[in-house]
């Protein structure tokens, strides 16, 4: 059987409470400095420990003792002067969840729509934070502590009200923190504000609970620009933290939010986990799988650690490890590549001067910059939804497929070989310049040093940072209707596909040497044969053999190879003709020309003729 002392346990709190025996006026007869108010019968003005025998007496003498026994047993003590402490209730100031305005719903009513009125992402922080305010006690902004924003107010010692003039001596005491520091206040004597009045006035000690600090940052960072239109009070567009911040900042943010300008101080909120290692488990010094991002910085460049998050959902734990990043600096490599190639060929390529328009340029090269199109809508999307492992994962799929499996392998002849003026080439550097300038800002946010590298040598003239631009406006989308649309492009790199995959094993079987030194036969149904022989002589460019030839599907010999592509079979032989010098490709005119006995007919062309003409049929 123990006593109940509701001021001086918590235990003893919440069960007085439950069964009656206390109310709001909870007795407190102990001071601060562990000294029972003089008030107190019997045992006034004497200090708490040294009182416990005479309280022991005094039942005796009453006879309300029934048994007493001195005993050993663990108990709260200061740590630092190892003397006992005990609970003691206080007054503390609060924010009232429930208080009911003159002029509006309450702080929890108001706290509850603006979380409906919040975009979270992910979607279920709506439903945590929810349910954190809809359980929440009202909220206790007092601590005690010897350091942090002091709560700067004067209680009367009687009637433990505020001094009338508070919000007066609060200025005042503002305007000496502000030249004097944080320990003005704690330094200042009473009476320098209240003169003959501070006798009858208590200097409260209690400082702010720091997540009314951190919470009430929109009020001091957010005010003027980021207040727009008819809003009360500002809005930041996102609010980005860990998932412990439902508890902490987003929460705190929120109720200071409604409470001053009755709506949240953000728009959106955007919840991340934490990193683990690779196994999943929590990092820690001791188990030694910490990865310092210092060393990654160091070793890596930041831009494979941005590039690491970017590529990981961020929606639960995010696993690290430096396998991992040195996957994610592979996957740099390829976009930077890729960067790489796009800038090198557009070497003496000015667009004031040498860009051509859409209509003027070659069917394979608009396919380009419509594909270059439709990546950026999408992108747009991933971005506006946070969703930055698809911002990734896309930009890497199209270096390494559309563009490295495809366009730019294509490519590199016309490039190389065709005259320097030549609308071929200017059409294919048109085109990457497209490519580059929509590439350069997609990867800003996440590759944002590469970004700005790769800013300063793109052609023409431009401001002095990516960080300044907005998406690129100068796509073209293919014209509706066209024989030579998006899905035709997609067949003809789905037959490329098929054709590579055998030029790998006539090469793995010594058939051939490379790509050049075949000649390819593509064995198609009527449509498909209608689709490819529409390529005409650009067929072999886009094979990237020597010779293609389009025949009937039916004429396919025994030994031709089936593929995946359907209405398709395809032969491959090694070309019997000599290799141009120039441009690496066996043909039966090599030589044709006394002159250029190394170099084919269109080489020669290229070089001393008008140059060839691209086009398809």
């Amino acid at each position: 059987m123990v006593h109940s002392a509701p001021a001086y346990g918590e235990d003893d709190f919440v069960t007085c409470k439950r069964y009656g025996m206390v109310n709001d006026d909870i007795l407190t007869p102990v001071q601060s400095n562990g000294v029972y108010v003089d008030s107190l019968e019997f045992f006034g003005g004497q200090f708490i420990w040294k009182a416990n025998p005479h309280i022991v007496e005094k039942l005796a003498e009453v006879g309300a003792l029934m048994f007493t026994e001195t005993i050993s047993h663990s108990y709260m003590h200061c740590w630092r002067h190892k003397t006992p402490l005990i609970y003691r209730a206080t007054a503390q100031w609060f924010v009232g969840m429930d208080k009911q305005p003159n002029n509006g719903d309450t702080l929890r009513a108001r706290a509850l729509k603006a979380i409906e009125d919040t975009r979270f992402v992910p979607a279920w922080g709506q439903a945590r934070l929810h349910s954190m305010i809809a359980n929440r006690p009202d909220w206790c902004i007092s601590r005690q502590r010897n350091w942090g924003v002091p709560i700067p107010f004067f209680l009367h010692k009687q009637t433990g009200e505020l001094h009338p003039r508070t919000v007066e001596l609060m200025e005042e005491v503002a305007k000496r923190v502000e030249q004097e520091g944080i320990e003005a206040w704690f330094k200042m004597d009473a009476a320098e504000l209240l003169g003959d009045e501070a006798g009858q006035y208590d200097k409260i000690a209690d400082t702010l609970d720091v997540w009314f600090d951190s919470g009430t940052t929109h009020w001091h960072v957010l005010r003027g620009s980021h207040n727009i239109g008819h809003e009360t009070g500002p809005r930041a567009d996102l609010y980005l933290e860990g998932s412990d911040q439902h508890r902490g900042w987003f929460h705190s943010s929120l109720l200071t939010g409604c409470a001053i300008d009755n709506h949240a101080p953000y728009r959106e909120l955007l919840t991340h986990g934490f990193t683990v290692d690779e196994n999943g488990r929590k990092m820690s010094k001791s188990l030694g799988n910490t990865i310092e991002p210092q060393k990654v910085n160091d070793t890596l460049g930041a831009d494979i650690l941005r590039l690491w998050v970017s590529a990981t959902d961020y929606s639960g734990e995010m696993a690290v490890s430096e396998q991992i990043l040195q996957r994610s600096a592979d996957a740099y490599r390829r976009i930077r590549n890729t960067a790489r190639f796009l800038l090198s060929n557009l070497s003496g390529f000015d667009p004031a001067r040498d860009l051509l328009p859409a209509e003027d340029m070659l069917a394979l090269d608009r396919w380009a910059v419509d594909r270059t199109l439709l990546l950026q809508r999408e992108l747009e999307e991933h971005y506006g939804e946070y969703r930055f492992w698809n911002v990734y994962s896309k930009i890497h799929n199209f270096c390494v497929q559309e563009l490295g499996g495809f366009y730019l392998d294509i490519i590199k002849d016309r490039q190389y070989t065709t005259g320097a003026n030549s609308v071929a080439r200017r059409s294919c550097q048109t085109a990457l310049y497209h490519i580059a300038e929509a590439l350069v800002r997609w990867i800003a946010p996440i590759l944002s040093f590469t970004a700005d590298e790769l800013w300063q040598y793109l052609p023409g003239e431009r401001n002095e940072s990516v960080m300044l631009n907005t998406w690129y406006q100068g796509l073209s989308e293919l014209p509706v209707g066209t024989e030579l649309d998006r899905a035709y492009w997609d067949r003809v790199m789905a037959v490329k596909a098929a054709v590579n995959k055998e030029l790998e094993n006539q090469r793995s079987a010594k058939a051939i040497g490379g790509n050049l030194q075949a000649e390819v036969t593509l064995f198609a149904d009527e449509a498909l044969g209608n689709d490819l022989t529409r390529l005409g002589n650009e067929l072999r460019f886009v094979l990237i053999t020597s010779a293609a030839s389009v025949a009937p599907f039916v004429e396919a010999p025994a030994d031709a190879v089936v593929t995946e592509v359907s209405g398709l079979k395809l032969k491959v032989v090694k070309s019997a003709h000599a290799k141009c010098g120039r441009c690496w490709h066996f043909r039966a005119d090599v030589g044709i020309n006394p002159e250029h006995p190394e170099i084919c007919g269109r080489c020669v062309d290229n070089i001393s003729g008008n140059g060839e003409v691209r086009h398809y049929a």
